[in-house]
């Protein structure tokens, strides 16, 4: 059976994002028109949870295939015309299968009844407990059917266009990604839609609620086509409508400028009554408490549009990696920094080479081999390092040449499953120059660059400034940025090719250098020096070796809220430590009373808790420390067993800080310890 394969694109932390799942598949559909039809006829009651539907579907040429349908959902009848089918179904994991087979020349029709019983929306459960378990829920308050879930009978390893005949009960508002047609509302018939979605598509997801609706119209800045806009939002958000609506009007205006063409109809923002959201073509569908969230509009809802054009109208080849979440990372949450200023956008830059300084070797992967967020880690690579390499491939080719190219990859491959080495061809079609090299290194390796200047001499009779730098290997061909700061204090940035593990370098300059930096605004993707690699939160929850220290006695209420902070924290079942005395060669996280802290930590011969972050009205503190060894120490102190409780959902988020200070669930103090890129003083001769 083919592979299947989740798609999760934006995922961020709760406090900053949208997350995205929708079933994927690779498979090479090149041609603008799909040869997959779905005509797809659903009816929900929210309240009993049930499901029916028909389906219809038309496959215009022969083959091979399978046909698949959740386990949950009984087929009450399947009847095909042209092909042969196994009637009688085999089970794999969740799944029916049937085989069908047809001749070369079709079309061919497939009509199947099913019916079923959806799980019940449970609104406890959290954003990551929600992405780890895709199954089709309905209630009063929302219904949500993911592609993923295998809700309808879908054949594996095909884009199909699709339309879906949609009734819901009277007080129920519901959508698919696609163009709506039309629909309708009565006491006696309830509510009525039919969707269309004529591209290619990877799948259908299916939303409904009690929704009240606000419409908006946009008109393209690239086409003659009137957009149409809507929020479906429940009641207690429907007066955020008008400001989301106008916020999706900018960054559709702002990508059409950018890339080209917006490639749908319409847009629809969507609430959950879940704590999480899903991004889909023509749509995005988030929790009430996200939207809720001021920032949400300024930041990860343009990342939500922008995959209209990149992974939901150019499609990833998964069998060469997933690129459209590094390159929508570049141009929405990084682009968004850099118009905010030039230090967040290199502060940006230094997270995500802290982010990767965090992963133990066994988390690191190819660029080639992401195909979706699985985990904290793979989100490092996938996203944080993807977007790294457009970053590098712009101050490479220059920020007219990268554009250009964008709009060309846009126009080339609307609807394409479009690989890396297809980015590659469009990018050396328009810069007229080879990027093997660049391509090469970045997709296929692991690891970063590790480099150093190992030399600085400034001849005052020559006014002449030698450098050596040094790469350890592999070698990496690399334009290595270097600021020299002058005895007057003048700076002066240049860029040095370097593609050898040694190599030296001259330069006339009018004033002695007093000293040179690296890479000063982390503008490659490297291994940062012991200088740049501050502590923080971060490495206890991403590094898998981590290892916890409960001080609270064993099986007490404290130690097991303890235990389930920590669990939160690391994303998986912590590692125990048993002896209150262990230290290790890898990160810790320790969490205990003030009274418990204190002790461990003199025992330990370690700092007590510094006096810049300690305030006597905080019911607690967590801060990090580097161990003589190199790991980090992350330390959590708090007051009492209910000040513990309080932070299992607020802390996990601010794994970027190196101290956080908490006065119950709110945070009244938090930063990074100080940092300076290592500065190597200039040797001065004659």
């Amino acid at each position: 059976m083919n592979k299947f394969l989740i798609r999760i694109f934006g995922v961020r932390h709760i406090n900053k994002c949208l997350l995205v799942l929708m079933l994927s598949v690779s498979i090479p559909v090149m041609a603008e028109q799909p040869a997959m039809h779905y005509a797809i006829t659903v009816a929900i009651d929210p309240a009993s949870r049930h499901l029916q539907g028909r389906s219809i579907i038309t496959v215009e040429q022969g083959g091979h295939f399978e046909l698949i349908l959740s386990r949950r959902f009984k087929v009450t009848a399947l009847r095909a015309a042209g092909f042969r089918i196994t009637q009688e179904a085999a089970h794999q994991h969740n799944l029916q299968v049937w085989q069908l087979a047809a001749g070369k020349n079709g079309p061919y029709r497939i009509e199947i009844d099913w019916q079923g019983e959806l799980a019940a929306l449970d609104t406890s459960l959290d954003h990551a407990q929600t992405l780890g378990r895709p199954i089709p829920v309905s209630g009063v308050e929302g219904t949500f059917l993911p592609n993923a879930s295998i809700w309808y009978p879908q054949i594996v390893g095909a884009l199909a266009s699709y339309q879906i005949d949609l009734t819901l009960p009277y007080g129920q508002w519901g959508l698919v990604p696609g163009r709506l047609l039309h629909e309708s509302e009565s006491e006696l018939e309830g509510y009525q839609a039919r969707f269309i979605f004529q591209q290619p598509a990877e799948g259908i997801a299916l939303m409904a609620g009690p929704y009240t609706i606000t419409s908006a119209t946009l008109q393209s800045v690239a086409s003659n086509k009137t957009l149409s806009l809507r929020t479906y939002f429940h009641p207690s958000i429907a007066d955020l409508a008008d400001d989301y609506l106008e916020s999706v009007k900018h960054y559709i205006h702002l990508y059409e400028r950018w890339i080209g063409e917006y490639p749908y109809s319409e847009f629809s923002v969507v609430s959950s009554p879940t704590p999480t959201g899903f991004g889909m073509p023509t749509l995005t569908y988030l929790g009430v408490s996200v939207l809720r969230l001021p920032f949400i509009r300024m930041t990860s809802l343009g990342h939500e549009v922008l995959h209209n054009w990149w992974g939901n109208g150019v499609y990833p080849d998964y069998a060469s990696g997933n690129w459209s979440e590094g390159l929508t990372t570049f141009m929405a949450d990084y682009a968004y920094k850099e118009q905010e200023s030039d230090e967040a956008a290199r502060d940006m830059r230094l997270d995500w080479l802290r982010d990767f300084s965090l992963l133990a070797p066994s988390q690191d992967q190819p660029l080639r081999a992401f195909t979706s967020r699985t985990h904290v880690a793979s989100k490092i690579v996938g996203y944080n390092k993807s977007a790294m390499l457009f970053f590098m491939l712009r101050d490479l080719l220059g920020e007219a040449t990268f554009d250009r190219a964008i709009r060309t990859l846009w126009q080339e491959q609307r609807f394409r499953v479009t690989a890396w080495q297809d980015i590659q061809r469009v990018f050396e079609a328009v810069s007229g120059r080879s990027l093997d090299d660049f391509f090469s290194q970045w997709l296929t390796r692991t690891g970063a660059p590790a480099l150093r200047i190992s030399q600085a001499d400034y001849s005052k009779s020559e006014q002449r400034l030698s450098l050596m730098l040094k790469q350890a290997a592999p070698v990496y061909h690399l334009r290595v940025p270097i600021l020299v700061r002058g005895q007057s204090g003048k700076e002066e940035t240049f860029f040095l090719d370097l593609d050898e593990e040694s190599q030296s370098y001259q330069r006339v300059l009018s004033e002695p250098p007093k000293e040179v930096v690296l890479d000063p605004d982390f503008r490659l993707f490297r291994q940062l020096a012991a200088d740049e690699m501050v502590p923080i939160l971060r490495e206890v929850m991403v590094n898998q070796t981590t290892r916890t220290l409960l001080l609270f006695p064993h099986q007490t209420a404290a130690y097991r809220v303890a235990h389930e902070l920590a669990g939160r924290m690391q994303g998986r079942e912590p590692e125990i430590e048993r002896s209150p005395m262990a230290m290790n060669e890898w990160p810790v996280l320790v969490v205990g009373s003030g009274p418990q802290v204190d002790d461990w930590l003199a025992q330990q011969d370690l700092p007590a808790m510094p006096a810049e972050i300690r305030q006597e009205n905080a019911s607690a503190h967590a801060w990090t420390v580097r161990q003589p060894n190199g790991a980090t120490l992350a330390i959590v102190s708090v007051k009492d067993e209910a000040s513990l409780s309080k932070l299992g959902r607020a802390l996990p988020h601010y794994g970027r800080q190196s101290y956080v200070v908490f006065s119950g669930p709110a945070v009244i103090d938090k930063g990074v310890w100080p940092m300076r890129p290592p500065a190597l003083p200039v040797r001065l001769l004659p």
